[in-house]
């Protein structure tokens, strides 16, 4: 019988360690969080702030569970995540253990390795209280908040609204840049790019910088023609030419936030989905004949900080690779930001072992979980390394008064982004006479802010010191569902109710849902964990702030319930004027005589607004058509309907894209109608659901797989065929969805002559040239393959 309990988060991480921790212990999941403040009230003294906690809905089979594995261990290791809320679930877990609790250590790893667990074992601590203090001031903090300010919300706007101390700052930081851009006044300039070519290929472009020594502000055209007249009579020579060493430091590894803007940024993943993601790399993954591994640390770090022993691996790893000359002579330490600082014993966010190379494992891993992987393993390698070094060429070229100049940067010798001609200047001479070929007299307007997208809110809340990026997956999601935002081709719009709502708590609560209040608030949680602060003192201090603008806004808050916003539109029914109102399906524009007049229309939102404001006609009826809504978004129906069914998607509309009838389906010959998906329109086969063919907008006709006579290796059933998606060419079973087997290579039916693998993979390396490869990670066989030309003996 097992001596020792592991209680660890969840069910897969749980399974992970179970596979190398031994037979003295036994591993069980709490999943997740066993007790939390109650439901149906506050669950905090308001005057000493102590909360009340009660065991979750649906959570008290784990507890027993976890009691009765407790009475049959000698000791109890409490192995949840190792940030504040894995240290509160560890002391959730221990109270609920009763006497139990005697036998209870805590036990840290940031990556779950057999290694790195065992070591915890050997170094078994107790649950820091002011980790789980820290956890439980944000709990309250955020119970206070959100308890108090929600009723209010309903009371005055509409019911099922929320507010919270964090996810109301965010949407105040959607509104504030939405406000900014709509007072935004362009400003007019003018710009001049001459294309020049000296006594030697290619010709390259030089923009005006400077009139008599001083930046160029053109500001009006007839000043832009002037000094255009000038530069076409003139006469272009090289004034001043300039050589230099530029160095680019590499960047340091991945922290949670940076993480979720690279994926973003790379891959379009939404920061909740990287974090998913993440989640599972770091639970643990089965690798074949690897064995069952957890490949990254932990996901949820403010800390740049790399152990000494994944210090040596990667320079270890980096020296065999590529060469001394990539390695620096010590390794690189990235400074610690401050409010990290409390996490300084955490890890970034790394590859657990540089034996898991990403193609090596490519196979075992979804898309989404290599593409992330890759990611990560790449950034780490890559912080360990000597900075870039640029050849840096600046050129200066006089005309007179006017001094225009190159910028140009050499690239490394392997670098493919660009084509030789626009990579290296000409060589040039200091007073070398220049040909114009053309110049470009361009006029410009400044831009205004743009809209955040989620990696930059994402930044500007890390940069603001606002939440923690653990939690901003959470805090977007929670935006876009209580219909306060909505994302237009990928960008945050603020709707009217999430402005109306933001300007309410603006007048009333001003100061709470200011970014600096918040920032300060965030450290006062640091201060906790480092036990600098008592949390119920950080409690009272808010809370005394928090009652008296709660009191004002009771009596001094605008009422928008039942009333609505004024409007400048007019109801096409009646005139009387209409106003925006909220319903549980969210916002849209009312009649204000009802209930005399119940004329309702749908807010056009995104693609529909930019769609256009003149009336849409039905091609098959000549009738107007509506702004109607689905599950799938917004869309134009018929206002002929049910004689006329006729709708049409806004993004067309917005796009120009065709909406004429299409050739016929080419599988079954049926008509192809379009519809419209949660990832845009497109046009299926009206033999659905007989028929599954679709095409995208735009596109050609389907092409079908193409068979490569390999039998697919995972079901059996299936044969691999060779598809085709947006990233290119890939090859896997045609019983898909009901096997997933893939591969990015493609694979031939030879057998491996080494370990008898049924199939081989072609592969076209720059190293290694075209060759042939078996798919098993524990064979290792490679060949050359050679083309008829090159086995062709040579004429004599």
């Amino acid at each position: 019988m097992a001596k020792n309990l592991v209680i660890v988060e969840s069910p897969a991480k749980a399974k992970t360690i179970n596979k190398f921790i031994g037979k003295d212990y036994v591993v069980k999941a709490s999943v997740g969080h066993v007790r939390d403040l109650p439901k149906s009230e506050l669950g905090v003294d308001e005057e000493t702030f102590e909360p009340t906690y009660e065991v979750l809905e649906g959570k008290q089979k784990v507890v027993n569970e976890l009691k009765a594995a407790a009475k049959k261990a000698d000791t109890i290791y409490i192995a949840s995540d190792p940030d504040r809320e894995g240290e509160a679930i560890g002391w959730h877990v221990m109270n609920l253990l009763g006497g139990d609790s005697k036998k209870v250590r805590r036990i840290l790893f940031h990556e779950i390795t057999k290694n790195a667990v065992r070591k915890a074992i050997e170094h078994p601590i107790d649950i820091d209280m002011n980790k789980v203090n820290a956890q439980q001031a944000r709990r309250v903090l955020d119970r206070l908040v959100g308890y108090k300010l929600s009723p209010l919300l309903w009371d005055k706007v509409r019911r099922g609204l929320s507010a919270g101390r964090v996810q109301s700052v965010a949407m105040k930081m959607i509104v504030d840049r939405e406000e900014a851009i709509k007072a935004f006044v362009p400003v007019e300039y003018w710009t001049f790019a001459a294309k020049l070519e000296a006594g030697n290929p290619p010709p390259f472009i030089a923009k005006l910088t400077k009139v008599d020594g001083k930046k160029t502000e053109v500001a009006k055209e007839p000043e832009a023609r002037t000094i255009e007249a000038a530069l076409k009579s003139g006469a272009f020579v090289v004034d001043a030419i300039t050589r230099k060493e530029k160095k680019r430091s590499t960047a340091p590894p991945f922290i949670t936030s940076t993480l979720q803007r690279t994926a973003y940024n790379r891959f379009k993943y939404p920061v909740k989905r990287t974090m998913q993601i993440a989640q599972k790399l770091y639970e643990g993954k089965e690798l074949g004949g690897l064995g069952f591994a957890g490949l990254i640390t932990y996901m949820r770090t403010d800390s740049v900080r790399i152990s000494e022993e994944a210090l040596g691996e990667v320079r270890q790893y980096i020296a065999t690779k590529y060469g001394d000359n990539i390695l620096p002579e010590k390794p690189n330490y990235y400074k610690v930001k401050k409010s990290a600082q409390a996490q300084e014993a955490h890890e970034a966010i790394r590859p657990t072992s540089l034996e898991f190379d990403p193609e090596k494992i490519k196979d075992f891993l979804t898309r989404e979980e290599h593409n992330l992987y890759k990611l990560i393993w790449d950034r780490f390698v890559a912080s360990q390394m000597k900075p870039a070094i640029f050849d840096v060429t600046d050129v200066d070229i006089q005309n007179g008064p006017y001094t225009l100049r190159i910028f140009q940067e050499e690239a490394e010798e392997d670098d493919e982004e660009k084509p030789e001609n626009e990579r290296a200047l000409p060589a040039m001479t200091e007073g070398e006479k220049l040909s114009l070929l053309d110049l470009e007299t361009k006029q410009n307007f400044t831009q205004p802010p743009p809209r955040y997208t989620e990696a930059t809110l994402v930044k500007a809340l890390e940069e603001n010191g606002i939440g923690r990026p653990s939690t901003y997956g959470q805090i977007l999601t929670t935006i876009q569902a209580r219909d306060y935002t909505y994302k237009h081709d990928g960008k945050f719009h603020p709707t009217h109710l999430g402005v109306i709502v933001t300007m309410l708590l603006r007048q009333s609560f001003g100061d709470i849902i200011d970014e600096k209040y918040t920032a300060r608030l965030e450290e006062e949680l640091d201060e906790i964990e480092d036990g600098k602060l008592e949390w119920t003192d950080a409690m009272r201090e808010f809370n005394e702030k928090f009652v008296v603008d709660l009191e004002r806004a009771k009596t001094e808050m605008m009422q928008v319930k039942g009333e609505g916003i004024a409007t400048d539109e007019v109801c096409e029914n009646c005139g009387s004027p209409m106003v925006i109102k909220f319903g549980r399906f969210g916002e849209f524009l009312a009649c204000s005589n009802y209930p005399e007049c119940k004329t309702t229309k749908e807010i056009a939102k995104g693609d529909a607004a930019e769609a256009g404001d003149d009336t849409i006609i039905c091609e098959k009826c000549g009738k107007p058509m509506q702004l109607k809504r689905s599950r799938f978004g917004q869309f134009f129906a018929c206002s002929g309907y049910p004689d006329c069914r006729n709708t049409k998607d806004p993004r067309l509309l917005k796009a120009g894209l065709p909406t004429e009838p299409q050739p016929p389906c080419e599988i079954c010959g049926k008509e192809m109608v379009m519809k419209s998906g949660r990832y845009g329109p497109f046009y299926s086969c009206s033999g659905y659901p007989d028929c599954r063919n679709i095409r995208k907008i735009g596109g050609g006709l389907r092409v079908p797989p193409t068979p490569t006579g390999v039998k697919c290796p995972q079901c059996g059933e299936g044969e691999i065929v060779q598809r085709r998606s947006r990233r290119g060419i890939f090859y896997s079973c045609n019983r898909y969805p009901k096997c997933e087997f893939a591969l990015n290579a493609k694979p031939v039916p030879r057998a491996c002559p080494k370990c008898g693998a049924p199939y081989l993979l072609e592969k076209q390396t720059k190293r290694e040239g075209h060759i042939e490869a078996c798919n098993n990670p524990e064979c290792g066989y490679k060949a050359p393959i050679t083309t008829p030309e090159e086995t062709r003996a040579p004429a004599v």
